[in-house]
């Protein structure tokens, strides 16, 4: 992975945008986008779109889809001694985060807390903690989960009331934690999902923008907003922008179900939950990496869904595809192959550059 592109994947994962509260990492987007293509500007959904300039104004346009939002966390009610309790804004489980540093969002003041599971050294008069504890230490033995974890704050009602601290206030992994770290041939981190598809999605652009004159399609690239929730944004943007195909990039769960792998290669799909992608163009992407060297996975997900599958799905995009880069530990500590991201890249350019399906 080149310097400059782990540069800019730390600068997205440093950024909060939790769904529905999305602002910093769009204003870093389009400050990155800007000068890399033809216009810019936010929709009334919230969603970034860029746009790129095609030589054929009567062909169809084509949606390029990463979602902006990160699994987080959202504050349900106020307990009378300061501590949270949260619900998930996306799909996600306690162990997903661990016991740890977060950073609660108020209207008036961002300040620290922590993920709390409670004190281990409990019995069954102590039930919320209780219910978490192996079963060798005479506990219930199942996984934490939202309604018996906490989040500690240290704080009075008073000061959490002159923070801006309500139900509905965003509850985010801290600063602190979103160091992108090296080790072996991967990078780990939380949000890869999606912040490295925006990575993905930029130096793709880069790509094109050199051969512009070759482009021939209009390009949308949306960063779209609230994926974790239900894909509205993209929903709203397949719905109001040019074009019938919307293709999302994103991350693709490692797992032997699916025969996927952690490696550089890029994961085709074909379906998921919620729709069946276009097989002429999935199979055109395919050929695409082929052609340049690449090995490609194919897959189909039965626990998934994406911008582009849940726009078709709804009826706002005729046509759909994904492009993955394999991910360990999906919507949690998130572990990919240090050159994923690029060979990602150098095939959404490549199709781009050459959208026509044989």
């Amino acid at each position: 992975m080149k310097t400059e592109t782990l540069i800019l994947l730390q600068s997205l994962l440093e950024t909060y945008g939790p769904s529905g509260q999305e602002d910093e990492t769009r204003d870093l987007c389009q400050k990155i986008l800007k000068p890399l293509v033809n216009e810019t500007w936010v929709d009334d959904a919230g969603n970034l779109i860029g746009k790129l300039n095609g030589q054929d104004k009567s062909a169809p346009a084509i949606r390029i889809m990463v979602h902006m939002d990160e699994i987080g966390m959202i504050v349900k009610r106020i307990n009378d001694d300061g501590t949270l309790r949260v619900d998930p804004l996306g799909g996600s489980y306690p162990a997903s985060f661990g016991q740890g540093l977060v950073d609660i969002l108020g209207n008036n003041e961002c300040f620290s807390g922590v993920l709390s599971f409670g004190s281990m050294h409990t019995t069954k008069e102590s039930p919320q903690t209780n219910k978490i504890m192996p079963k060798e230490f005479k506990g219930e033995g199942t996984a934490p989960f939202w309604d018996n974890v906490f989040i500690t704050t240290r704080k009075s009602l008073k000061e959490l009331a002159d923070a801006g601290v309500h139900p509905g206030t965003r509850v985010v992994i801290a600063k602190s934690r979103r160091i992108l770290q090296q080790f072996q041939d991967c990078i780990a981190g939380y949000f890869l999902d999606n912040r490295a598809a925006i990575a993905i999605a930029i130096e793709a652009i880069k790509k094109v923008k050199k051969q512009q004159k070759d482009l021939q399609r209009d390009v949308y690239i949306v960063a779209t907003c609230s994926e974790e929730i239900g894909a509205i944004g993209a929903c709203y943007a397949s719905r109001t922008l040019p074009g019938d195909i919307s293709i999302a990039i994103d991350v693709g769960p490692v797992s032997t179900e699916y025969q996927t792998k952690l490696n550089s290669d890029p994961i085709i799909v074909y379906k998921d939950t919620e729709a069946v992608y276009d097989k002429h163009i999935s199979d055109h992407i395919l050929r695409l990496g082929k052609e340049l060297k690449l090995n490609p996975q194919c897959a189909v997900f039965s626990t998934y869904a994406s911008d582009a599958s849940i726009s078709k799905s709804k009826g706002q995009s005729a046509k759909a595809a994904l492009l993955c880069f394999p991910v360990e530990n999906t919507h949690g500590y998130e572990i990919a192959h240090k050159d994923s991201l690029a060979n990602c890249a150098d095939l959404l350019s490549a199709y781009l550059l050459n959208p026509t399906v044989i």
